[in-house]
């Protein structure tokens, strides 16, 4: 099984890539491609950059990614509440390909944040849109105070119940 995994962010020190990169690993048996929003970077979408210069190459490949994939794994950032711009930047792009961005494969989709709500807010606007856009999403899972309940040393969750859920989540993506 193909897994594409990406932390919906462009911060290189972000905890959500710490947090997928954890949870792909526990996929067993797949082969996980981590990208990186960095290498998606694109104007600004506009409908008139869209009209003079068309859909950036960076979308297409963005695209393409996700229908290689068997299952995706992302976690969201949350930024005042809601996507990061970078993520949401890529996504716009890409939605004008075909709106059915993910293709309807299975997805665990994840957040987490140093503070005690755990991005919830992003999270569930993820779940909450995910039908229009083609997301078949098989778990989710919120990871509150993310220096608490993670050791970066090892790169693995140390909360036993956290710990669970997200193996649980990974489970829910086997064909």
């Amino acid at each position: 099984m193909k897994v594409l995994a990406f932390a919906a962010s462009n911060s290189r020190q972000s905890i959500n890539k710490q947090l997928v990169q954890y949870m792909a690993s526990l996929i067993e048996g797949a082969e996980v491609e981590l990208i990186d929003l960095n290498d998606y970077e694109m104007p600004i979408y506009s409908s008139d950059r869209e009209n003079e210069s068309g859909i950036p190459a960076q979308a297409q490949q963005f695209y393409n990614k996700i229908g290689e994939a068997d299952a995706i794994v992302v976690s969201f950032a949350e930024h005042n509440g809601s996507y990061t711009a970078a993520y949401k930047n890529i996504f716009d792009w890409t939605s004008r390909i075909n709106q059915k961005v993910y293709q309807n494969k299975p997805m665990v989709l994840l957040a987490t944040s140093p503070g005690p709500g755990g991005a919830k807010s992003v999270l569930a606007s993820a779940t909450g849109s995910a039908p229009f856009f083609a997301m078949d999403v098989k778990a989710s899972v919120s990871v509150p105070s993310f220096y608490d309940v993670f050791d970066s040393e090892k790169g693995e969750i140390k909360d036993e119940t956290l710990k669970q859920e997200l193996k649980q989540s990974a489970f829910s993506l086997q064909p």
